[in-house]
């Protein structure tokens, strides 16, 4: 018997962008461009878009009380779009289609925006999205994708009820009762979400990943000549086995620097592994956390500039 299309598995292609909200659109924006190293794409109706990928956008700033406005995920057909709606619909009771302008806006083809009923975040799935005019050139560091987002929910078990059950997330590893690394499959990259149990709905973390192990060397040195502060690393994750650098944002937001990670197949991976609640499960060289690690500010509730351009 053949499956319905509903029950056909959603296939992602990746996580598309995150939006910030920022206290002061400026002196972030400058931030980013010229000691993280995104390219400012451009800038439009108090926003700015920046990239460090080939795609158009990869960050988007607003000004106002700093936090996590949205999230973007890129998913690989009409069909998986349509699939994703159906279950949707079920759970959450505000998703709906984006109109052509709000499309055109997000320089996509088509597209659905939902808030995730646990986190309370907004997010936006969507299909081809058009190529950036072109090409990103890397300056400070050699930044290949936006790589992950990490929330912190107050619900751990309910966010992996939404993420991994109803949408289809892969688990990579996990934390019994305290961390889980999803990935949208059959994206290889070991995870692009990960949901960190915690009292608060907040933005645990921003990652970019680097493609070389020197841009954390220099990374390090250059964000401690700006005085930035620098609250773990460099490590190395026993997760993903990537090597980390986290450092704060102007708003004290956690951001990390990455380098290599665990690669999935997207049929026959390995199993989940169940991690130990230890400290070496984060840094596999011993080092330990500033207490500003992971501390972001809340999710915000959704609002319509989200898919205004």
């Amino acid at each position: 018997m053949t499956a319905s299309n509903s029950e056909q598995p959603i296939r992602f292609a990746r996580l598309g962008f995150c939006q910030l909200r920022c206290s002061d659109l400026a002196a972030t924006t400058a931030f980013y461009r010229d000691l993280v190293g995104l390219e400012l794409a451009r800038e439009q109706d108090g926003k700015a878009w920046l990239r460090c990928s080939d795609k158009p956008y990869d960050i988007v700033l607003l000004e106002g009380a700093p936090g996590l406005a949205g999230a973007g995920f890129e998913l690989e057909s009409e069909t998986d779009l349509e699939r994703a709606f159906a279950r949707l619909s079920l759970r959450c009771a505000d998703v709906r289609w984006l109109d052509g302008s709000e499309c055109a806006n997000l320089l996509v083809e088509r597209a659905l925006a939902f808030t995730d009923p646990v986190s309370g975040l907004a997010c936006i799935f969507y299909v081809e999205q058009s190529k950036a005019a072109t090409a990103y050139v890397p300056t400070k560091a050699r930044i290949e994708r936006l790589g992950h987002l990490v929330l912190n929910v107050a619900n751990l078990a309910a966010a992996h009820r939404f993420w991994a059950e109803a949408l289809g997330f892969a688990v990579s590893d996990r934390v019994e009762g305290l961390a889980e690394w999803l990935r949208c499959w059959p994206n290889p990259l070991h995870h692009s979400l990960a949901l960190i149990q915690s009292s608060d709905n907040t933005l645990h973390h921003i990652n970019f990943m680097v493609t070389d192990i020197d841009d954390i060397g220099q990374g390090m040195n250059r964000l401690n000549k700006a005085g930035v502060p620098i609250v773990y690393g460099p490590g190395r994750h026993l997760p993903s086995t990537s090597i980390f650098l986290y450092f704060l944002d102007p708003d004290g937001n956690t951001n990390e620097l990455s380098f290599g990670m665990e690669l999935f197949e997207s049929e026959g991976a390995r199993a989940p592994r169940e991690l130990e609640h230890k400290a070496e499960v984060m840094d596999t060289w011993g080092g330990l956390p500033d207490p500003r690690f992971g501390k972001g500010h809340p999710i915000i509730k959704p609002t319509a500039d989200m898919v205004d351009g």
